[in-house]
């Protein structure tokens, strides 16, 4: 659940706040036309969003490394005509519907749609990679995942409108534009870095050698490198400056400089800077969940987690077998073991005492899915560690989606017994 909730929000936050401010900015700037011209520039973006995902889910379209090349291309061009179009056409708030209106708007318009085209498909294909573990799309396994994913999506919505409807308020006018244009500006400052990654070990016609050095490509490699590692940088600057326009806002909710009649006015005025203080109020609590989001929770979900340590075992080589005292692993704790096999592949597996049984859950520490990424045990549960999936351990010892593989066994003279054969039959998962 988790790990959907703070990948959405990582991939979307950006495109969503740049988009509140554009559709602010031009409705102050265009009135009703650059509305309509940009609510119409959301719309394609995310059918055009719509069309590409369901392509590469049921073409298995592939999309070269170039693809990006060309995206953050437009982006960074669309950023600079729409940069020189608020210059030139966007100096007052409600200006008439002129020819620059309309060019301002078509160039805002198309900066939002490439954007969402270029961040949402991977986001609408996230339900068709979750993992059901076989059980299907009503699966709680399914329903988990879905609900970190659908969850995310409408807080950004949620986040959208409040931002928006604050932004729509605020005064002086020159407070949105200014903003907006600042993060187009940081946000082209990163397309300029993440431009060059897909050519560059082909990018001869700069006179650069194939192999990337430092020497070689100068401080544009150096800064390529720089936005690689630091992307949510300029997530924290859209968060910023986001806080900043909401403290102002606030702030203005505070002040009451309009002059009033009587007390009915008096009354209105108080009534609509509450209103003010409480949009304000909510977009930050937003910006605030969305950095818990992808500070503390991806932080937790990503967290490297360390797999204990083996155990020890008997070996009988003459009969070729691996003993285990039963005694040892009948606490319902997960319990791990590894074998060094004759091609030096250590083979490892688990047992864990079944609850309200006198038989053992054991297999491989491996599955068909993950792959051999191993088990742990947390609050009582056995995890995957690749897939966060829980175990259900009455099932593990059973053939099938994310459980361990099966390893045969027997208990014989208080000892789980394993057969050194078996174990060797799974040297192909450790490779």
């Amino acid at each position: 659940m988790f790990k959907y909730l703070w990948m959405v929000v990582q991939d979307l936050f950006l495109t969503v706040t740049y988009a509140a401010l554009m559709h602010t900015m031009l409705s102050r700037a265009a009135r009703r036309k650059g509305r309509r011209i940009h609510g119409a520039g959301l719309c394609a973006g995310v059918l055009a969003s719509v069309i590409l995902a369901v392509l590469k889910y049921n073409t298995k379209l592939i999309i070269s490394s170039h693809w990006n090349h060309y995206i953050y291309a437009v982006l960074m061009a669309l950023t600079v005509l729409f940069l020189v179009f608020t210059v030139c056409f966007a100096r007052r708030e409600k200006q008439s519907a002129g020819a620059g209106s309309v060019l301002l708007s078509c160039a805002g318009s198309l900066l939002s749609a490439v954007m969402i085209f270029y961040s949402l498909p991977g986001v609408l294909l996230y339900p068709f990679s979750f993992n059901t573990m076989g059980q299907g799309y009503l699966s709680a396994y399914y329903l988990v995942r879905m609900a970190g994913w659908l969850g995310a999506l409408v807080l950004l919505l949620i986040y959208s409108r409040l931002l928006s409807r604050c932004a729509l308020e605020i005064k002086p006018y020159a407070w949105v534009p200014s903003v907006l244009n600042f993060n187009l500006i940081a946000f082209s400052v990163y397309c300029f870095g993440r431009f060059f990654v897909p050519w560059v070990n082909r990018a001869k016609w700069l006179g650069w050698s194939v192999k990337y050095s430092d020497e070689a490509y100068g401080w544009i490699g150096n800064w390529m490198m720089f936005t690689a590692k630091n992307a949510m940088l300029f997530h924290w600057i859209a968060a910023g400056t986001a806080v900043l326009l909401l403290v102002f806002f606030f702030r203005q909710g505070t002040i009451l400089r309009e002059k009033y009649d009587n007390p009915a006015q008096l009354r209105k005025l108080k009534a609509r800077n509450r209103r003010w203080r409480r949009g304000a109020a909510g977009t930050l609590a937003c910006i605030l969940l969305f950095c818990l989001i992808l500070t503390v929770v991806k932080t937790d979900d990503t967290r490297q987690v360390e797999l204990s340590a083996p155990e020890n075992y008997t070996v009988d080589r003459d009969a070729g077998v691996i003993l285990v005292s039963a005694e040892a692993v009948n606490d319902g704790h997960l319990h791990r073991f590894e074998y060094r096999t004759e091609k030096n592949i250590d083979i490892r597996w688990i047992v864990v005492k079944k609850p309200n049984s006198a038989s053992y859950g054991v297999g491989l520490d491996a599955c068909e899915v993950c792959g051999n990424a191993g088990y742990f045990e947390r609050n009582g549960q056995i995890i995957c560690k690749r897939c966060d999936v829980v175990m259900n351990i009455n099932t593990i010892g059973f053939k099938g989606g994310c459980n361990p593989i099966p390893l045969a066994y027997e208990v014989k003279d208080g000892n789980l017994v394993f057969r050194l054969e078996d174990l060797a039959a799974g040297e192909k998962e450790f490779r």
